[in-house]
């Protein structure tokens, strides 16, 4: 490796040098974080996802700043200035900041007030000012007076404006404003004048200051929404007393006229370079550490999204509710194929109840329907209650499914090539079907700021974003691995070492040569190499293979281990995966080797228990409070049923099935103080809130799950 950058990032996560060494090879070896995660233990170990991804940010950063060093250092050089004692400085400055700061004073600027001043010959009068000894300050600056300086005034400000750039690039000078900024930074914001109007959704921030230290990434992120809007203006400064004060103790000497010379471009350098500098750098930081808020919050929203209780392979009838369009209805297999579809008018203003009861009835029959699914759009809960009215010949579960996003994917290129022939409103209630069966499979074909998840999130960056809800989807998708015959090239995409191209060829194998027998057979795949089959056939599983552990977790490199297990008990592998009273026998410090530790052992023995176990929940029917059907239905102390549908750092959302989210304030979640929503609460989950109040006008629902 280049640089011993494992001991810096050891030291920066707590962990062993030797584990951050595994991992950067690991990484360097082309392994994915999933693959590392989960088959790589020994390795590692045991590292999870989150640190293993923290690893790779840290390397990622400490080779952004090694680049920058170089470009730095050849910079400096190449002006004829790098002294051995600059070089040894930058090469020890551990943060971007402090290599900055060494490098301001020779960093090319285009023309300054300083640079003026110098190319008239004041930076000699600057430095007899900056010693502080001069007696006769006003005699010595009329020795400056020339064709371009004009008077000693104009002489004593040129010399000033250049000891006012030396304060802005002191080192020392920066360290201690930027420790001041940390410590008693405000950030402020004011209304725009003559936006009052206009601006009226932000009139919480119209007069409002903080310490900025203290201030929630969501407030920092609508007060920067209300300055890019033109409704705000904000400013990030700490008081500019102590500031002035910090500066003086470092470079005001003594009382001397001459001084107050030095004390008037401190008070210059503060005001006009370097509190603008800090300010720019911390508004910075706080946007940066905001987005990072913002983003794990979404990334954890949509994990529980992506992880949610899945139906399973039941034949679907779905709904996509409307009243004068009608309500657009499907049929869809265990498989998830469309085999019908056409649409019902069971509301306003048709009102054919009737026709669309016997329709429903007749398809639940026809087609052996195990489940219905209803998207919780316009009209959800009047379709709801027409369904829940009607009478099957088998016993039917009723879901209403959140379809935020559906409405993206029907007019999706994914849509369009899954249904060329249907019009957007089928695509969207097959989707709706779908997401029932199998919320993960169906929720990765939608790009993920389109789920309605979150919060703010077009106001963070959105690479940053796009890179960590990737990350989610892959970690999910991994987590529960998929049928390797029936999952689509969307799904296939995520899965540890494929990608796009893989994941195409793999979706064309499989239709020109039928259904995989083997994970072996996946080496027939186009393209499909040793080091890819290795990152990626573990998290695929064969249903029904010849070899049973091809429909497990467990990793093809892992079969000899467990053929020997096997073997030693005089069993059939088969037999250890469903024999508890077998498994109890196997002696795993016997198994042990260079290239299979304890760790990999007991993952394998936990999926021989329960061979490819899906780990997410079993799913629940849920029901709306009957009698609630609009915000004007609710009051003041009514106790009812709802659905988590989003989770912020102030709170989450419930759907109480009147089409607008009410929330629970962080303070109302529970009898106790609760720094992450998260820690009471799940997307998905099943609630008794009791309203608090009700704002028609604004359409604002306050809850509370307190004591209810």
């Amino acid at each position: 490796m280049e640089k011993n950058y494992e001991e810096v990032i050891a030291k920066g996560l707590n962990l062993l040098p030797w584990q951050v060494s595994n991992t950067l090879k690991l990484f360097s070896e082309g392994a994915t974080i999933p693959f590392i995660s989960r088959y790589r233990k020994e390795a590692t170990g045991s590292l999870d996802e989150t640190v293993l991804l923290d690893i790779q940010k840290k390397h990622t950063q400490l080779v952004e700043l090694d680049k920058r060093r170089e470009t730095i250092l050849k910079s400096i050089e190449e002006q004829g200035k790098l002294s051995d004692e600059l070089k040894r400085q930058i090469e020890g400055a551990s943060t971007m900041n402090e290599l900055e700061d060494i490098y301001l004073p020779y960093k090319p600027k285009k023309k300054t007030r300083a640079s003026v001043a110098r190319d008239r010959g004041l930076d000699p009068l600057a430095r007899i000012l900056m010693k502080q000894q001069e007696i006769k300050v006003y005699k010595r600056a009329e020795e400056f007076i020339s064709d371009e300086v004009e008077s000693i005034e104009e002489a004593l400000q040129g010399a000033r404006d250049i000891i006012a750039e030396w304060v802005n690039e002191n080192k020392r000078a920066r360290e201690s404003i930027r420790r001041l900024f940390g410590k008693n930074a405000l950030i402020g914001s004011k209304l725009v004048k003559g936006k009052e109007q206009d601006g009226i959704k932000y009139q919480d921030y119209f007069e409002f200051s903080e310490p900025l230290n203290r201030c929630p990434s969501h407030r920092i992120l609508a007060m920067l929404r209300g300055e890019d809007e033109g409704f705000l203006k904000i400013s990030v400064e700490p008081d500019r007393e102590m500031a002035k004060n910090l500066l003086e103790d470092i470079f005001v000497k003594g009382v001397l006229e001459v001084s107050e010379q030095v004390r008037e471009a401190v008070k210059d350098s503060y005001k006009r370079l370097l509190q603008p500098s800090i300010e720019t750098e911390f508004r910075k930081l706080s946007k940066e550490k905001a987005d990072e808020q913002a983003i794990q919050v979404f990334a954890e929203n949509l994990r529980q999204l992506l992880m949610a209780a899945p139906l399973g392979e039941k034949a679907v009838l779905a709904l996509d509710p409307g009243y004068r369009s009608g309500c657009k209805l499907v049929c869809l297999d265990p498989q998830g194929s469309l085999l019908h579809n056409e649409t019902i008018y069971p509301h306003a203003p048709q009102n054919e109840k009737g026709p669309a009861s016997k329709k429903v009835v007749s398809l639940v029959n026809s087609y052996k329907i195990d489940a219905i699914a209803i998207g919780n759009g316009t009209a959800s809960r009047e379709t709801e209650q027409f369904i829940r009215k009607l009478h099957f010949d088998r016993d039917l579960q009723v879901f209403v499914v959140n379809e935020s996003g559906a409405s993206i994917y029907s007019a999706s290129k994914v849509a369009r090539e899954e249904f060329p022939e249907y019009d957007v409103t089928v695509r969207g209630a097959v989707s709706i079907g779908r997401r029932l069966m199998d919320p993960l499979a169906e929720l990765v074909k939608i790009d993920p700021k389109s789920i309605g998840v979150g919060q703010y999130q077009h106001d963070i960056d959105q690479g940053r974003l796009k890179d960590s809800l990737d990350q989610v989807v892959e970690s999910s998708v991994n987590k529960v691995g998929v049928n390797l015959n029936t999952a689509s090239k969307h799904l296939l995409t995520y899965i540890s070492g494929l990608g796009p191209a893989l994941a195409q060829n793999i979706v064309e194998h499989r239709k020109e040569k039928g259904p995989f027998q083997s994970r072996k057979e996946l080496m027939k795949v186009a393209r499909m190499g040793e080091k890819v089959f290795e990152q990626s056939a573990g998290f695929l599983r064969i249903p029904d293979a010849v070899q049973p552990l091809d429909n497990s977790a467990v990793h093809p490199e892992s079969y000899k281990v467990v053929e020997k297990m096997a073997g030693d008990l005089d069993c059939q592998v088969s037999d250890l995966m469903t024999d508890d009273a077998l498994r109890k026998r196997i002696r795993l410090d016997h198994y042990i080797s260079p290239q299979t530790g304890l760790p990999t052992l007991q993952d394998i023995m936990e999926e021989l228990a329960k061979p490819g176990r899906d780990p997410r929940s079993r799913i629940k029917v849920f029901e709306f409070a009957q009698d609630v059907q609009s915000i004007s239905d609710l009051k003041e102390g009514m106790v009812i049923p709802g659905i988590v549908t989003n989770i912020t750092n102030f709170g989450a959302f419930v759907d109480v099935g009147v089409k607008q989210d009410g929330l629970v304030h962080i303070s109302q979640l529970a009898d106790r103080f609760i720094s992450d929503p998260n820690d009471v609460v799940k997307i998905h989950q099943h609630v008794m809130v009791k309203v608090l109040s009700v704002d028609i006008d604004r359409k604002r629902i306050q809850l509370t799950m307190k004591e209810v």
